[in-house]
């Protein structure tokens, strides 16, 4: 099993300018990261534009960031690869708490 964070995005494509936008409800009382990207959603230019964009606001390699769902829908969910902790420790201040899925 990797290690890593899974958070939940919200995008919209075709926008004009490519910014993290803040955070939403989910129906199901989660929360998602809301961003905007400048990128067409075709041929997977938005999702790419995701990772850029994303990469640079937490800087972490492009690499270490993969959509593991919602690759052709608005709502997307994001693996960050690394260690857990260190990821919320340093992305937490960044994201509002968003995708800390908590188990007991």
């Amino acid at each position: 099993m990797a290690d890593g964070l899974r958070i939940a995005l919200r995008v919209t494509p075709k926008a004009s300018r490519n910014a993290v936008t803040g955070t939403a409800e989910t129906a199901g009382g989660g929360r998602v990261l809301k961003l905007a990207v400048t990128a067409v959603p075709e041929n997977g230019k938005a999702n790419e534009a995701v990772i850029k964009l994303l990469s640079k606001a937490w800087k972490v390699p492009k690499t270490s960031l993969t959509v593991v769902a919602g690759t052709t829908d608005r709502n997307k969910i994001l693996h960050v690869a690394g260690d857990p902790a260190a990821l919320l420790a340093r992305l937490s201040p960044l994201i509002d708490d968003v995708g800390s899925e908590g188990g007991e």
